[in-house]
């Protein structure tokens, strides 16, 4: 019974002890050539064990980790904006920034696992906290519809950040990619990249709030709920790489998330009466991501050709000073 899930950790933590310690031995920062590779090496591992699915436990399953794979790939936008924000508002450096996420990945594995292990036993005890956990995923699609602004991340004002601050022996600067360092006196002294970190996990628990019980309805199944969780955070530091310097002309991704927890919800809550077929479920996710995808291109586009419309436009170009006499 617990055969599966030991091979698959150990097989996961060796890729990840080969991926830090032979190509990413050295810190450097990362181009978009090389998380574009990675983000393909990653989505095929994801599909090869999908078909290990389908080959030894049915099509069913299989479609059902696939589902969850792209749900939870679709929510991983959340972190990459917050990642943003936290890079930008630390001023992280380039080389290090492929160091903190790895460990930060390494944190989430164990979080979500222990988090997936209560989501589970939860489900198999109250059945009818089902319904709690898809109420929560239609609330939380509709609050993010019609959140207006963009996202903030005030870096003073966060708990986490004040009480890391207030107990921890923090170095004034970054040194190199070490989270730590000893003083001329020998005391050990913390780099702020170790409390990148520390923002980093707690705000992949909190987002780990909405994407877990959104892969419990497509399926109960805790083994194929971890597997999606974690494939899908393997490729997010990819991912974040790939979409870091692009991801604000996304704008209908937003869109498509709360569209796709509210689905998810719905299914959740009506599933003793309806039930909606895997397949079904994978279709429409799929769709509304595409749609939100080729929306935002056509946005970023046409405001692309109206800005270039503004700048070659005579009437718009300012005439110059009038020369003055002496």
């Amino acid at each position: 019974m617990f055969l599966p899930w030991v091979l698959f950790t150990g097989s996961v933590l060796g890729v990840l002890a080969l991926d830090l310690g032979v190509f990413h031995k050295k810190s450097h920062a990362v181009s978009i050539r090389e998380a574009l590779a990675w983000t393909v090496v990653w989505v095929s591992l994801a599909l090869l064990f999908a078909g290990g699915i389908l080959y030894l436990r049915g099509a069913d399953d299989a479609l059902q980790f696939l589902s969850g794979y792209v749900i939870e790939y679709s929510l991983s936008v959340d972190n990459i904006f917050v990642f943003v924000l936290i890079f930008t508002m630390f001023r992280v450096p380039a080389v290090a920034q492929h160091r903190v996420l790895f460990w930060g990945i390494l944190g989430a594995f164990a979080m979500r696992g222990t988090m997936i292990g209560i989501g589970a036993a939860l489900i198999h005890r109250f059945g009818w906290i089902l319904y709690i956990f898809g109420a929560f995923l239609i609330y939380t699609g509709v609050k993010i519809a019609i959140r207006k602004g963009e996202d903030t991340f005030e870096v003073h004002e966060n708990p986490v950040v004040r009480f890391a601050r207030r107990h921890l022996p923090l170095a004034p600067q970054y040194v190199e990619s070490r989270f730590s360092m000893r003083d001329q006196a020998g005391k050990l002294l913390f780099t702020p990249l170790a409390l990148v970190l520390i923002v980093i996990e707690t705000s992949d628990l909190i987002l780990a709030v909405d994407s877990i019980p959104a892969v419990f309805a497509v399926t109960q199944d805790p083994y194929i709920v971890y597997t999606s969780n974690v494939f899908a955070i393997l490729g997010l530091r990819s991912l974040y790489f790939l979409l870091a310097g692009i991801i604000d002309r996304f704008h209908y991704l937003k869109h498509a998330l709360s569209v796709i927890l509210t689905f998810v919800g719905v299914k959740m809550v009506i599933a003793h009466w309806i039930e909606i077929p895997t397949g079904a479920s994978l279709s429409v996710i799929v769709s509304v991501l595409v749609i939100a995808m080729i929306a935002s291109t056509a946005r970023a586009w046409w405001i692309g050709v109206e800005a270039a419309d503004t700048v070659d436009d005579p009437r718009l170009i300012p005439a110059p000073d009038p020369p003055t006499t002496r």
